[in-house]
């Protein structure tokens, strides 16, 4: 970025202090971008006053870093402070503590994007219509990538997320919500240089381009609807407290039962209920799994069921995902059926502790019930039914698309993810956690099924739009008839290859400029010399 005034332009302040201060206001305002407030435009004010802040720090590139570095610290604080609930209502820790840990969380996501932006601010020689176009961009994809990797990753706040609602999620399904982000970068850089004067109409021609491209876009159908299947999510609404208490066991599964019995007992329907419906262990459910089967086969009925398998042999637990009822010839339910999903990306602490002989002492939080998994395969069979099949995830797994592409095929009717975001109470978490959800339907085009215990139990069409949902804290069910969707989107294709080869192009680009460019000032030294 040009740190050169010249005496020209607005200057906010010399002292670091004032600077720390606007820094994280701007970067704390990007909440009220996300789920539940949905004010997609306060995007651009945090980001583009980001921008002209730090062309405002001249002194030194540590103090642009450190500048950097809280406009993200607040952004990230702001968004994912409802951790600390799970920590505080069920994990037994000291609220000190758990504050120190959310903030510690914080302080490590936050280093990615600042990296970001203190490398292109380390490139003077390139032009500011450049920087802020091209390079600053990719340099944004590069860190939400690493971030969504390193340390089994956490991509969450990722800024597509919460623009489901504009023109530009028509980029979703050709590109992933990374294509999103990366217009909304884009966009945020070409107001940056339209408020400095710079090259207004070519600006104004990119920002349209993208605009108008993602509408037209979005009119776009990749897939083809189905015949409709009725559907029922059944919202159980079991006190976190009392879920895994042994005596609690029966009466939440009875409950799920009687909410089971809808008002369509003379219709083919598919019930399903969330992650860990059943909160015991499916060896040890012999006995009501397999009438409850015989009996719901027998009215035509399917039951999709989130539950904890066991190996006895290995002494390993899944958190896994059972079919019973009404089912494909081969694929009825049994112990050993291979119609059933295991979670393959679990959530550290919750379901794997790292570190686990030094941290499982420290904290009952590290003890939660059934922290313990082991992984399922990457890639597993969808699972069938007679009406449809489903690409399945669990919980948080939604949160990694690249994931759920490698299980999604052609005839792959329906998207589905279990989750109980009970452990979250009710803070911004769950309603995020949605809104990451329903960006999935939109880049597969694919109507998406999202069961939880406690809210936000939901269905999104094909195109994201919202189709039904229950209040949260509720118990109830929510039954609907949804056409199944078949096909393939680019994304679903190709995924994030050309996002790759793009970055690629604008890094060698980038290379090749700065080694002329610095050839040309060497030989321009020496001449003066």
């Amino acid at each position: 970025m040009n740190h050169s005034n010249n005496g020209k332009g607005f200057r906010l302040t010399q002292y670091f202090f004032v600077q720390a201060l606007i820094a994280i206001l701007l970067g704390a305002i990007q909440v009220f971008a996300f789920a539940p407030f949905e004010q997609y435009w306060t995007i651009y004010p945090s980001l583009i006053g980001l921008f002209l802040l730090l062309e405002q720090v001249q002194e030194t590139t540590k103090r642009r870093f450190l500048i950097s570095y809280l406009f993200n610290l607040s952004m990230f604080i702001a968004c994912i402070h409802w951790v600390y609930v799970s920590m505080d209502l069920f994990g037994g820790m000291p609220l000190f503590v758990s504050v120190l840990l959310i903030i510690l969380l914080a302080a490590y996501l936050a280093i990615f994007p600042t990296l970001a932006l203190w490398v292109t601010t380390r490139l003077p020689e390139i032009p500011n219509s450049l920087r802020y176009l091209f390079v600053l961009p990719v340099f944004w994809l590069l860190s939400d990538w690493l971030r969504g990797w390193f340390l089994t990753g956490f991509p969450w706040a990722y800024l597509g997320y919460s623009h489901a609602d504009t023109p530009l999620i028509g980029f979703a399904p050709l590109l992933g919500v990374q294509g999103v982000t990366l217009a909304i970068v884009m966009i945020c850089g070409a107001l940056t240089l339209i408020i400095k004067r710079h090259r207004i109409p070519l600006n104004i021609t990119i920002i349209v381009s993208l605009v108008v491209t993602g509408t037209l876009l979005q009119k776009q159908n990749y897939t083809e609807l189905q015949s409709p299947v009725l559907i029922s999510l059944v919202q159980g609404n079991i006190d976190q407290n009392k879920k895994w208490q042994p005596e609690e066991l029966y009466p939440s599964v009875m409950k799920y039962l009687d909410l089971s019995k809808t008002n369509h007992e003379d219709q083919p329907e598919i019930i399903i209920w969330p992650e860990s419906a059943i909160a015991a262990l499916e060896v040890d459910m012999q006995r009501f799994l397999l009438p409850l089967s015989e009996d719901l086969a027998s009215r035509n009925k399917t039951l999709i069921s989130g539950i904890i398998g066991y190996r006895v042999q290995q002494d390993e637990y899944r958190n896994s995902i059972i079919t019973l009822g009404k089912l494909p010839a081969g694929d009825e339910y049994s112990m050993q059926s291979k119609n059933r999903y295991q979670k393959h990306h679990l959530l550290p602490i919750g379901e794997f502790v790292p570190f686990e002989k030094y941290l499982r002492p420290l904290a009952p939080y590290f003890n939660l019930p059934m922290s313990s998994f082991q992984r399922g395969q990457e890639v597993q069979p969808n699972l069938q039914t007679l009406q449809t099949s489903f690409a399945a995830a669990l919980c948080y797994e939604i949160a990694f698309p690249e994931l759920l592409r490698k299980n999604v095929r052609e005839d792959t009717g329906m998207l589905l993810t279990l989750s109980n975001d009970a452990w979250f109470g009710d803070s911004i978490g769950p309603a995020q956690h949605l809104q990451i959800a329903r960006m999935r339907a939109i880049e597969f085009a694919r109507p998406l099924l999202r069961s939880t215990n406690n809210g936000i139990t939901a269905i999104y069409g094909s195109h994201g739009e919202e189709i039904g949902r229950l209040e949260s804290n509720t118990d109830a069910v929510l039954s609907k008839e949804i056409a199944p969707a078949f096909g393939k989107t680019p994304y679903q294709t190709y995924g994030s290859l050309p996002l790759y080869l793009y970055s690629i192009l604008i890094l060698t680009w980038l290379y090749i400029y700065l080694v002329i460019s610095r050839r040309t000032r060497n030989k321009y030294s020496l001449k003066k010399k």
